[in-house]
């Protein structure tokens, strides 16, 4: 199999598992707090076992200032997957998570506001036309308190990812998995306080679902991501990365019966068409491979800790 059509393949597969987050959340039947808790648990046990096998620990590149990056991102990703699970509670995942995609927009904006990056024409235009979307999917009505709460969830996780993805980028020198190691191992101090393991040791059959977020959508997940990572140009990464979305919302529809209504569906490709072009035009050279950083999610860890979640 070619490189890049392996790392396609990868790919895919990584963001198909993105899709299903959502319904290892729902059906864990664990507050958002606990399922973000056990998800760095059993995903620290995940990345530190592959890490440890690989061999990523000997000359690991971190220095103190690396260190305390990749912290500060842990935080601000713990509570961004804290925020779209909060999302998929108040609305549905279907909402949640087309509304989490705006996430390069506040990128953008972060690098206008702590950076002074100036945001060209074409950029405003397509900012302008995502906000359409946005306004378009959100639906909601001033007294639809509960698509209201969601929507807030959904952009305050959005807003949470690009600082993470902002602090993030400025890590070089040390493997992805290990950043994505530090980030998750930082949840669980960070988190402790708000489990409640009364509840928890309750949840039964869910406590499969918590493994699964664990060791399928954020240790394997992330392992397939920054392996494809290395193989593809970055123009396939940004097309590839909308099945995510794409798989959540069928999912959605086939297990919960959840859909958006059509004048919500129409802003969904403004959502989508705006956020590649921002994405390519963010990361130059086209044909270069994507920075190897723990950004994209999802949630991705999240995977770009990733846009999963």
């Amino acid at each position: 199999m070619r490189n890049e059509t392996k790392g396609t393949v990868e790919l895919t597969l990584a963001m198909v598992l993105s899709g299903t987050l959502g319904v290892f959340v729902v059906e864990s039947g664990a507050s958002p707090f606990e399922v973000v808790f056990f998800r760095c648990l059993f995903g620290a046990a995940a990345l530190g076992a592959y890490s440890l096998a690989r061999g990523f620990f000997k000359g690991h590149g971190f220095t103190a200032g690396k260190l305390g990056l990749a912290a500060l991102g842990g935080v601000f990703i713990v509570f961004n997957w804290v925020f779209l699970f909060e999302a998929y509670e108040a609305t549905s995942i279907s909402f949640a998570t087309v509304v989490y995609h705006t996430q390069p927009f506040f990128l953008v904006l972060l690098g206008a506001v702590l950076l002074r990056e100036r945001i060209s024409a074409g950029k405003l235009g397509w900012l302008a036309l995502a906000f359409a979307g946005l306004v378009l999917v959100s639906g909601v009505r001033p007294g639809d308190t509960a698509s209201l709460a969601g929507l807030g969830f959904a952009l305050a996780a959005a807003v949470l990812y690009a600082l993470a993805t902002f602090v993030t980028k400025r890590i070089t020198g040390v493997r992805p998995h290990l950043i994505a190691l530090v980030q998750v191992l930082v949840g669980l101090p960070l988190l402790l306080p708000f489990v409640r393991f009364g509840a928890v040791s309750g949840i039964g059959g869910g406590w499969g679902w918590l493994v699964g977020l664990g060791f399928v959508h954020t240790g394997l997940m992330y392992v397939l991501m920054y392996a494809a990572y290395a193989k593809l140009p970055t123009a396939k990464i940004a097309v590839l990365a909308f099945t995510y979305p794409a798989v959540a919302m069928g999912v959605d529809w086939a297990v919960y019966g959840h859909h958006i209504g059509l004048v919500q569906a129409l802003g969904v490709p403004l959502i989508v068409l705006a956020s590649l072009k921002v994405t390519l035009a963010a990361r130059t050279p086209a044909a270069g491979p994507a920075p190897r950083t723990a950004a994209r999610a999802p949630e991705a860890a999240s995977p770009a800790a990733t846009r999963a979640g």
